[in-house]
């Protein structure tokens, strides 16, 4: 007597839940590649033949949410795919991006290289990567953007450098 009346409560429920699913808005925004870049410098200079430009101190780029800050970016041109890789130098060069959550995280090394058309930034020579409070310090630091993911490396020809990891207590997050 009460299995069709379960039944029917089960069903309701599930196609409820499910279009409320479906009507929540996504807070996991996945960053588009395909975004004007933008540079300013104080000054550039291009070698039009090889591709290859470059824009000297002061520079700020910008791509969306993605900032970088350094002395001096050359952008290069791949001939057979158009692609872009943009290496930037500085004391430090800096590297910005807002997670899908919201959430900022940092990178700033002496180099950094940015390859849209792979999703990654790879952060070398004093590497730091900082985020909410937590951060990571190697000579490379490689972030996709696509997946979130980090990988840090210690210098290959030095047994003796590490990777150094620092995690924020939740204690400490709680009290702020």
């Amino acid at each position: 007597m009460y299995k069709p009346l379960i039944k029917i409560v089960k069903t309701s429920f599930a196609a409820l839940a499910f279009s409320t699913c479906l009507s929540l808005p996504s807070t996991a925004a996945k960053f588009d590649v395909t975004l004007d870049v933008n540079i300013d410098s104080s000054r550039q200079a291009a070698d039009l033949k090889n591709k290859i430009f470059s824009y000297i101190d002061n520079v700020l780029i910008t791509q969306g949410p993605l900032v970088i800050k350094a002395d001096l970016v050359q952008v290069i041109t791949e001939n057979k795919t158009e692609d872009k890789i943009y290496i930037a130098k500085g004391k430090p060069a800096t590297f910005k991006h807002i997670l899908g959550d919201g959430s900022p995280i940092y990178l700033q090394a002496n180099e950094i290289k940015y390859q849209p058309s792979k999703n990654t930034v790879v952060v070398s020579g004093d590497a730091e990567l900082r985020q909410e409070g937590s951060s990571v310090k190697g000579s490379v630091i490689t972030y996709n953007f696509l997946t979130e993911q980090v990988n840090a490396s210690n210098n290959a020809n030095d047994n003796s450098s590490r990777v150094s990891t620092v995690l924020q207590s939740k204690i400490l997050e709680k009290n702020k």
